[in-house]
Parts: C-alpha cells; sequence; structure tokens
C-alpha cells in the first residue's frame, strides 16, 4: 500500500517508538482533506532527505499525533539534475516543473531568457521564486519524495553562461543540433543541467553564447516540443540512461 506523505519539521530526530505531531496546514490537510484516521500508515518528510513512517495514533482536530516506525535518510543519487525553465505565459512553465518535481529533479533554475513573455522585474521575483517552490513542494509530496527540489533566483542568460563551469554537462535542448540527447556521454556525478527554451525558442544569440561558454546544444526527437513537455521529455531520456527507470 502506498502511504501519503506530509511535510514536517522535526526539533529533533525521531526515533522508533516516539509519538510525533503534524499540526499546522500539513496537520489540517491530513485531518480534513485526506481524511487520515487512527492506525492509518502515513509518511513524514522534512524535505530534506529524513522520511519517517509511521501510524496514526490519534487524530485531534486538525492536529495528528503518529507513531514512529521507521527512520531513515535518503540523498539524491549522482548525477544531480537540473531542469533551467525558461519563463513562459500562462502556466506552461509551472506545468513543467511541476512534472519535473515528480520525475526526480533535484534543483529547478527559472530562465528569464530573451523570448519569455512573462517577466520577473522587482516585487515578481520573490513572489515568483515562492511560488515555485510551493508547486514543487507539492509535487514532491505527490511523488512521495523525501527530497524537495530548491528553486533558485531566476537568471539571465549571460549569468547562466558564466555558471557553465558549475556544471559537469549543461545541455540545451535545441531541435536543430546535430547530435542527439540518446547519445552524448553522461558524467558518473556532478550536476546535468537541461535548459529549456520558452515558446519562442531560443535566440541565435543566447545558442551562441552557451555554446561558447561549454554548454553542449542535443536534440530530442523530430517533433517540436512545447516548453511544457521538453523538459520532461528529456528528463525521462536521462532517468532511463542513468539506470534509475
Amino acid at each position: 500500500m502506498v502511504l501519503p506523505l506530509f511535510q514536517s519539521e522535526f526539533a529533533s530526530r525521531p526515533v522508533p517508538g516516539e509519538l510525533v505531531r503534524l499540526s499546522g496546514s500539513e496537520g489540517k490537510h491530513a485531518a480534513t482533506v485526506r481524511r487520515m484516521r487512527a492506525g492509518e500508515g502515513i509518511q513524514l518528510s522534512n524535505g530534506n532527505g529524513l522520511r519517517v513512517v509511521g501510524t496514526v495514533d490519534a487524530v485531534l482536530g486538525n492536529e495528528l499525533s503518529i507513531r514512529v516506525a521507521e527512520v531513515s535518510d535518503e540523498v539524491q543519487p549522482e548525477p544531480h539534475l537540473q531542469l533551467v525553465q525558461a519563463l513562459a505565459k500562462g502556466d506552461r512553465d509551472e506545468l513543467a516543473i511541476q512534472a519535473a518535481t515528480e520525475l526526480g529533479v533535484a534543483s529547478v533554475v527559472p530562465w528569464q531568457a530573451d523570448r519569455s513573455i512573462s517577466r520577473w522585474d522587482g516585487p515578481k521575483v520573490k513572489k515568483g521564486v515562492d511560488r515555485w517552490q510551493v508547486i514543487v513542494n507539492e509535487a514532491a509530496k505527490q511523488a512521495l519524495r523525501s527530497l524537495f527540489p530548491t528553486v533558485s533566483e531566476p537568471v539571465t542568460t549571460r549569468a547562466l553562461a558564466a555558471s557553465a563551469k558549475e556544471y559537469s554537462l549543461l545541455v540545451v535542448l535545441d531541435p536543430t543540433a546535430p547530435e542527439s540527447l540518446t547519445t552524448v556521454k553522461l558524467p558518473a556525478e556532478g550536476l546535468v543541467g537541461i535548459v529549456v527554451g520558452p515558446e519562442g525558442g531560443i535566440s541565435d544569440e543566447e545558442l551562441a553564447a552557451l555554446s561558447a561558454s561549454g554548454a553542449v546544444r542535443l536534440r530530442l526527437g523530430s517533433e517540436i516540443l512545447r516548453t511544457s513537455t521538453a523538459g520532461v521529455a528529456a528528463i525521462s531520456v536521462l532517468q532511463a540512461r542513468l539506470g534509475r527507470w
């Protein structure tokens, strides 16, 4: 049976046999939306790799008392996958990061591409980052992940190119690239970034800047995918090639 997972912060590391409480918005969701009852199995995580498995001991209003059965620590598999997602109109970028989280990315970077219609300026930056973090947190819980992806501050193309040396492999998805994602050699460790452009595509100037910085232009299939699906397809290919699926 698949046990639902809720986010919880712990003052100290739980131990088997201990009673812990789930309160706040997560406790309310568990009690009133999921209608958790005494005797049902449940999982808790702090989002940083700590996974607690237990049984609901009692439901007190919007708070659950949980008897801990197992406690474990999980780490991100190497290499880490990161989605560099261009800001897009509507909810296409949000759909992309939600699915990417379900597929196992370790981190997400908002990219202010030249052709991004959506713009994050001033107060919109913090609002946008906070919203994306909520989206990936919810997606991580849905996928029963104990490691929630981190959402960083948005980057410009210049900043992204300057950071290329931090990656073991920085992939720029480009349907005109001669080499395929299925053939490129993958690193055994470090960080693999997947750069996805906006609806209008990545400009020639951006492709040139990223290529000059060491990024590798790679194509998927012959089809042209939306910004909401290109990263999902690429992550799926990488997860299979890395032997995780």
